[in-house]
This record gives C-alpha cells, sequence and structure tokens, in this order.
C-alpha cells in the first residue's frame, strides 16, 4: 500500500518525442529537482552560477542593451567583466570554497552562448574539474541545431532558448537583424530563419533528455496576442517549462509600456493549460551568483 502511495504521490513524467512517450529518468529529475530556475522549491534550497564567458552576439533583439551595468541591477545581458574560460574556472573553485548550496554552473552571456568558443571550453574545463555539477546554458536558440551534439558530449543538462514568436510576421518585428553562416538576414527572413532554427534545436535538446525552458518576453502590442500559440506549440514538443518575462522598455522597445505584474500572472494562467509555468523568476545578470533573489556575485568582484 505505502509503494502504490507513493507511485500516485510522485508520477514518473513522461515527454512525447515523434508521437512517442519517453519517460524520464532519475538523472533528468535531479537536473530539475536542484535548479533553481527549473523548480520554485529549489529556489529556496540551491543556488547557480552563471559564468560571463560570451561576449558576442549573433542577432540584435530590439528590446536588448547591454552596455550599462550597476551592481543592483538585475536583467540578462549584465555583467560587470567578461570572463576568460581559465579565469571562469578558477572563479567556480573561489565559490565552490566559500557557498556549499551552489548546484548549477551556467553559461547565460552577456552575448550569445553559442556564438562564442570561450563557452564550450569553459564547459570541457568544468566537466574534467566538476563532472557531478549541472552544467546549464542559456541561448537564442539561432545556432542550437548546429552544436547540440557538441553540447551532449560536454554534458549539459539544461537549456533555456528565448523564443518570442512562432510567427515570422510577429518576430520580424522583434528583431532587427540576424547574423548566420556569415551572411546578415533582416526582416521576415531573418525571423524564418531564427524560428526554423529555433524550433528544431528544442527538437533535438527533447531528444537527448536535455531539460528544456523557453523564455518568453511579453512585450505588449506586439506579441502579447501570440503567448498563447507558443505556449501550446511547445507543450506539445515535450518543453517542461516556459518563463513569461515581463519587457524591460530599452533600445528600440523604450517606448513600449511594460506588462503589469497582474497583466503577466493573467498570461501565465492561461498559458499554463498548455505548459508548466515559471513563477518565481527574477531576471538575472549573466555573471549572477547565488540563489534567486539573493545574488552574491558583488562580493567577487
Amino acid at each position: 500500500m505505502r509503494e502504490e502511495k507513493k507511485k500516485e504521490e510522485a508520477p514518473l513524467l513522461v515527454t512525447k518525442v515523434e508521437g512517442k512517450g519517453i519517460p524520464w529518468d532519475p538523472t533528468q529529475l535531479r537536473r530539475v529537482q536542484e535548479h533553481p530556475c527549473f523548480s520554485k522549491k529549489a529556489a529556496h534550497l540551491f543556488g547557480r552560477m552563471h559564468l560571463a564567458v560570451a561576449p558576442k552576439c549573433n542577432i540584435q533583439c530590439n528590446y536588448c542593451l547591454r552596455k550599462y551595468d550597476c551592481v543592483n541591477e538585475s536583467r540578462p545581458g549584465v555583467t560587470s567583466k567578461v570572463l576568460t574560460p581559465q579565469e571562469a574556472l578558477e572563479r567556480i573553485k573561489e565559490v565552490f570554497e566559500q557557498v556549499h548550496y551552489i548546484k548549477v554552473v551556467a553559461v547565460a552571456g552577456p552575448g550569445e552562448p553559442l556564438y562564442n568558443e570561450e563557452t564550450f571550453e569553459t564547459f570541457r574545463l568544468v566537466k574534467e574539474e566538476f563532472p557531478h555539477i549541472i552544467r546549464c546554458m542559456s541561448t537564442n536558440g539561432l545556432l542550437l541545431p548546429d552544436r547540440i551534439e557538441e553540447l551532449e558530449e560536454l554534458g549539459l543538462g539544461n537549456v533555456t532558448i528565448t523564443l518570442n514568436a512562432i510567427d515570422p510576421n510577429i518576430g520580424k518585428n522583434i528583431y532587427s537583424f540576424v547574423n548566420y553562416q556569415g551572411k546578415r538576414y533582416r526582416g521576415r527572413e531573418a525571423a524564418e530563419i531564427l524560428l526554423r532554427n529555433q524550433l528544431k534545436g528544442i527538437e533535438e535538446a527533447v531528444k537527448r533528455k536535455i531539460v528544456v525552458k523557453v523564455n518568453t518576453v511579453l512585450i505588449p502590442t506586439v506579441n502579447d496576442k501570440h503567448i498563447i500559440d507558443i505556449a501550446k506549440k511547445i507543450g506539445e514538443m515535450g518543453v517542461y517549462l516556459q518563463n513569461i518575462i515581463p519587457l524591460i522598455p530599452q533600445y528600440k522597445f523604450a517606448h513600449i509600456t511594460p506588462p503589469t505584474p497582474h497583466e503577466k500572472k493573467e498570461m501565465q494562467e492561461k498559458c499554463s493549460k498548455y505548459v508548466k509555468e515559471m513563477t518565481h523568476c527574477r531576471q538575472c545578470r549573466a555573471d549572477a551568483i547565488g540563489r534567486l533573489g539573493r545574488d552574491i556575485q558583488h562580493c567577487y568582484l
């Protein structure tokens, strides 16, 4: 009876891949249960460490501006210093000597991790030195299909992909340009290339049992009527979690009024019918260290 009760309390997760149900294994479950971004419960217990080793970016989002930095500023793309892979490894050792609740080492910028070879060298060093630590990355997804095999070899366990539109007619209004295979694309063509690769990248990551989170920036008047469609699509693809992020009005979208907390919550509730929603995001810096909302990276400047 006790065994039956346990099974009822903790049902085995199953992801559909190409129409087949693939049960999660214990390693995948650990990468959720110990990752503060993938589990609200874990956010109170464990921390993560972002390594700012990737300065270059291959797309230009109309809401992205990375030029400012303040120790009290918490937003993606901000870092006080870009590290070399070796400096990143030394920083990990320094932090691990003093902080024992860090379970995740990630690369989240300040540019696009997959567009910087330093990302791969950093993960190689981390895998050799700390093989059991969860390795994670945030990406715009443009190069994900091209480099997914390398990431699998490096033991990447979790990936976050920023997906703001599944309709190129909407995407063309979010991105100024996309640089891909030596050529710069603009307009609808840029949005089509990015979307194609993002969806293929998600598909390949799910196949490899990499736990996938999708970040979606909620941009009023641009994609706010479209986000439910994104949730439906990624839910069908086996994405574990969606994180709806309110727009920070800057760069070309500086004139747009950001969504209110109520509007964001309302959107999360609508999308939760199709995919699990993250409700505890703190829009972390590219060099964040510590628990969500209780960062300590300023101690290591």
